[in-house]
């Protein structure tokens, strides 16, 4: 049986309200761009099917099935335009939008429950609590829990071909769905499957040099590695960009709710490899893939940088020394709020950040706007906004 542990002292940075802060003065614009294109989208999506994803090379919205990994975050970004102003017309597109994957609630086809219905209904818990969200997020929980190889003690990623039983980095991201579950009428066995998660992720997936790796394929009976792989990454020997926000990101949030220290110090340890690698830009948006070096034609990740901003501002709330986290994500916030990744007003599909980098190695989405991109980018400007005010906001593993 695995015991609770208390949270240990959580110090919190802000600054002062004397001091001008740049990104808070920009704040106001970038959601008032980020409400003309949303409101530009929903017009042009209107009675499609779907969920938005990226821009097509028609130049029109790529809609997606509930089903794909991508499905939640539109639901989510109306969800956080709702929370930055309180406003009855974000809240009646956010609904919709997430009723639109109900469906799913049940799904178990692969592991990105907590992105397709955390990111959607979970946020509608946090910001407008009732039983029918709370009943589909124990479905999914319970869904997602289906995944879970005992023998190997961790969640698997997918079933398709020519991995035996693979578990990705990214998979740390869906472990929230399984605590909130567990402390909210799911099963309490919920919380222990996180938890062997994630310590198996601790223990396996990283490099020696503190990156995490993209893909680890595993023998399901034995738990042995049978082989890893570059994925969406340029080389096994080098850190996929998005994979180590997904790490920072991941670890962050099961510290906040285990408070196990061992995930803290992965966290930490995971930043300041990021942070301080050689072949990170100046303006902390990373390439594609840290080990290639930024130059004309090399790709960056904008949605790298909008998770990893994210990351490293809970991160700021949650370490000791929790203050340089924060100036970095600050850094980097300002970077995506700059013209050089937000959108111009009825550009860009009328997603908010350019720039972003799916797949690159599968030729797939690649110097084009993401909707993850965006979820994180909102989602990590809230959470600075609560930071440096001093009012916390709720999370969505902590909502009732």
């Amino acid at each position: 049986m695995i015991v609770r542990l208390i949270f240990p002292l959580i110090t919190w940075f802000s600054i002062p309200a004397s001091t001008a802060d740049p990104l808070m003065e920009r704040m106001p614009a970038v959601f008032e761009r980020a409400a003309v294109q949303y409101r530009g989208m929903l017009e042009e999506i209107s009675g499609q099917p779907g969920q938005p994803r990226t821009l097509g090379n028609d130049g029109k919205v790529r809609m997606v099935r509930p089903e794909d990994w991508v499905s939640g975050f539109f639901p989510g970004c109306l969800w956080l335009m709702h929370e930055y102003e309180a406003a009855e017309e974000w809240k009646n597109h956010a609904l919709a939008w997430t009723r639109r994957l109900e469906g799913i609630r049940h799904f178990s086809g692969h592991h990105d429950g907590g992105f397709m219905l955390g990111c959607s209904y979970g946020n509608a818990l946090r910001l407008a609590p009732s039983d029918e969200f709370r009943g589909v997020l124990r479905d999914a929980a319970a869904a997602l829990a289906s995944r879970y190889v005992p023998k190997l003690g961790m969640i698997r990623s997918w079933d398709h071909k020519p991995f035996i039983c693979p578990v990705i980095i990214d998979n740390m991201m869906n472990l929230e769905l399984l605590s909130w579950a567990a402390r909210n009428g799911g099963d309490a066995n919920l919380r222990e499957i996180a938890v062997s998660h994630a310590d198996m992720t601790h223990a396996r997936h990283f490099r020696a040099d503190g990156t995490a790796y993209h893909i680890v394929d595993y023998d399901p009976e034995t738990a042995s590695v049978r082989a890893i792989y570059a994925g969406q990454g340029a080389d096994v020997l080098t850190p996929w960009a998005r994979g180590q926000a997904w790490g920072i990101y991941g670890f962050t949030m099961m510290f906040r709710e285990s408070g196990k220290k061992e995930y803290l110090a992965r966290a930490v340890s995971l930043a300041e490899a990021v942070m301080n690698h050689p072949n990170l830009p100046e303006d902390k948006v990373p390439c594609w893939d840290l080990g290639v070096t930024a130059g004309e034609g090399v790709p960056r990740d904008a949605s790298a940088a909008a998770i990893m901003a994210s990351a490293l501002t809970e991160l700021g709330r949650l370490a000791p020394d929790g203050g340089k986290f924060l100036e970095f994500a600050r850094g980097q916030l300002l970077s995506l709020a700059s013209p050089a990744y937000l959108a111009e007003p009825a550009s860009n599909g009328h997603f908010v950040l350019r720039h972003s980098t799916g797949h690159l190695p599968g030729d797939s989405e690649i110097d084009v706007p993401l909707v993850y991109a965006d979820y994180y980018f909102l989602e990590a400007l809230l959470r600075y906004r609560a930071q440096v005010t001093g009012k916390p906001r709720t999370e969505f593993g902590q909502a009732r």
